[in-house]
């Protein structure tokens, strides 16, 4: 028997002991211990993110000169190491390198600032390995650049090791990333490092500056409110007649160069100008039959969709950290993402980013064809608004498109019944928003409750939009009679407020008579449904209220109802107070289940044809995985009549 072994009982006594009188020691000596100072930190003690935090508080334990910070997506392999040692003779001039790994290319490159001091000293100094405060720095380590450019720094690339690094390759994973890019992009913007830089840069360091870091969102934010300017423009002259007038010109009518103009912009807008700079370059790597072949391969990928449908995510985060602030670290994990995600999923995390400016637009859309068809000629419309069509069935569409098993009819009920499930449900303290609509609407407003005055003004002055796109389509009306009395908008406010009084009606009755008076509950349901029947058949009959006009009526009434949604919350503390917010949940409500039901209607249509499903499987995936898909279904469908059969 080995000797260590007879020693195990002793030393465990020993260490148990020894514990023990150490203990107590501490605590007699806490008891002695008395408060001097008190000092009352500002807020948590752990600041920042966790992987900035991590690298800035690893500092102080390293050793050397160089320091080296790998992610954990990043990969390796063993024939790169050998290269290592030419690596680290860059860092013999007194330089601090930085690993990181470049996305695309995926090679392995450091970051060095040349100082004249040893770089264990000066890191601290200089802000660490990357900015770890939150909200401001989620893009932690552009900061570590824009310190070191700010203090002189020289920041030069040198490509060494090829390694592989793991990167989202889910739709949702690929928003939340960019999302997350956005937000970050968006800090920056307000931040002071570069309000300093702008100042002290040059022009073309200026221009350098601008297009490497905030610069393309910004474009793309420009890029977007251009549409909406476009489409609000084109409402206004078609509303107010001038486009019908300005048509009816010779002059203009006639006018071949306007006519070109317009033709070559929608070439422009469909995007073949945009994919030039892409085909030139892989053009110049590979050969320009090699870069035209990947460009029509990407086409029937549906690339156009994607990007088309990146940018409104861009649009989104970036546009509103500028208003409010509140960036956030979004964890989008690297896992296995072959599946199915469900309905609920998508809506809450395309929502407001997507689905919500993808209705209104289609909306605009709408009107200005009703109004405008009577003049303007079928192919003049299409060459003008072909790319918002394109831009309005992505920005709906596309999270279903990109979705495993999407259009399988046996997921879509089940999707169906999880979604009802979830928006029905109460929220409250604990009750997660992937639960509850309730939780998940508040919790989408929680960058309105720190946002400033100026953001919140901005987003009341936003939603005034839908108030002066209702005060121009109501005097379109028959029923108006091309009366230009401003009575008519003020009967408009009636007729919206009679309705908001109705829904509060009903929900009143809901929660007071739908358990102990269920009979009286549906005798008051079914008088509204009387009244509002009798009401409208009288507006048909009498002042001669045509189909177009209940169209046009809807279409003006639910932008209205949700600017009032918008200025809402915007004010919710206010609302609050007044006893209100109940009311305005339960609007909100309702406006939910009808975009989730424009939403899943076409998806629901298209999943009845099997076709639809075997294609979307044929795109997304290659032909091996998508035959292994196609067994597990038939598989799965055995086990289910066998399990049926047994229940029998």
């Amino acid at each position: 028997m080995p000797v260590y072994a007879l020693a195990v009982p002793q030393l465990r006594l020993w260490v148990e002991t020894h514990c023990v009188q150490r203990l107590k020691a501490w605590q007699s000596g806490l008891a002695e211990r008395r408060v001097i100072y008190r000092i009352k930190l500002p807020g948590p003690a752990i600041l920042g993110e966790g992987k900035p935090e991590n690298q800035n508080h690893a500092i102080i334990f390293t050793r050397g000169e160089g320091l080296q910070t790998i992610d954990m997506n990043q990969d390796n392999y063993m024939e790169e190491a050998l290269k290592m040692r030419n690596l680290l003779q860059e860092f013999l001039r007194s330089m601090m390198g930085l690993v990181h790994v470049k996305s695309g290319k995926q090679f392995c490159h450091y970051w060095s600032e040349t100082v004249g001091q040893p770089s264990q000293a000066l890191s601290p100094y200089q802000g660490g390995v990357s900015k770890a405060s939150k909200v401001i720095n989620l893009s932690e380590d552009i900061f570590a650049g824009f310190n070191s450019t700010l203090r002189e720094g020289n920041v030069t690339h040198h490509e060494y090791i090829q390694v592989g690094k793991g990167r989202d390759v889910g739709l949702n994973q690929i928003s939340m990333f960019e999302a997350k890019i956005a937000n970050g992009n968006g800090e920056q913007t307000l931040s002071r490092d570069i309000y300093r830089l702008g100042h002290r840069f040059d022009f073309f360091r200026m221009l350098s500056c601008y297009f490497t870091t905030i610069g393309f969102y910004y474009s793309t934010l420009i890029t977007v409110l251009t549409v909406y300017v476009f489409l609000y423009g084109r409402l206004y002259l078609v509303l107010s007649g001038l486009e019908e007038g300005l048509s009816t010109q010779p002059a203009i009518r006639d006018n071949k160069p306007l006519q070109v103009a317009l033709a070559s912009q929608s070439f422009v807008q469909i995007g073949f100008l945009m994919a030039l700079p892409m085909l030139m370059e892989i053009g110049l790597e590979k050969g320009f039959r090699t870069a035209l072949s990947e460009f029509i391969l990407m086409q029937l990928q549906l690339a156009p969709v994607f990007f088309t449908f990146s940018l409104g995510t861009k649009t989104h985060y970036y546009g509103r950290t500028l208003l409010h602030g509140g960036a956030k670290y979004r964890p989008t994990g690297r896992g296995f993402v072959v599946f199915h995600a469900k309905f609920a999923d998508n809506y809450r995390l395309y929502s407001r980013s997507h689905f919500v400016k993808g209705i209104e637009l289609l909306v605009l859309l709408l009107v200005y064809q009703i109004f405008g068809h009577t003049y303007r000629s079928a192919v003049a419309y299409i060459l003008i608004t072909v790319s918002m069509w394109f831009m309005v069935g992505t920005w709906l569409f596309a999270p279903f498109l990109f979705n495993p098993s999407g259009f399988e009819w046996q997921k879509i009920v089940d999707d169906w019944t999880d979604w009802n499930k979830w928006i029905s449900n109460r929220g409250g303290i604990g009750v997660p928003p992937e639960k509850s609509w309730e939780s998940w609407w508040e919790e989408e407003q929680e960058h309105l409750q720190h946002s400033g005055k100026r953001g919140i003004v901005a987003e009341i002055l936003l939603s005034l939009r839908f108030f002066i796109y209702q005060y121009g389509l109501v005097y379109h009306l028959n029923i108006a009679k091309k009366t230009k009395s401003v009575l008519v908008y003020g009967i408009s406010w009636l007729v919206i407020f009679l309705i908001l009084f109705v829904m509060k009606t009903v929900s009143v009755g809901r929660r007071k008579f739908s358990a102990e008076f269920q009979l009286v509950f549906r005798l008051i349901k079914g008088l509204i449904f009387v009244t509002f029947v009798s009401i409208l058949v009288t507006l048909i009959v009498l002042p001669h209220m045509t189909l177009q006009d209940i169209i046009v009526c809807i279409l003006a009434f639910m932008p209205t109802g949700w600017g009032i949604l918008l200025i809402a919350q915007a004010c919710k503390p206010v609302v609050h107070k007044a006893g209100l917010w109940p009311s305005v949940r339960t609007l909100a409500r309702g406006f939910e289940i009808v975009m989730g039901l424009l939403l899943f209607t076409p998806v629901a249509f298209l999943a009845w044809f099997p076709f639809v499903s075997e294609f979307q499987t044929r795109m997304l995936f290659n032909q091996a995985f998508s035959r292994g898909l196609q067994i597990s279904r038939i598989l799965g469908g055995q086990r289910k009549d066998r399990s049926s059969r047994n229940k029998e």
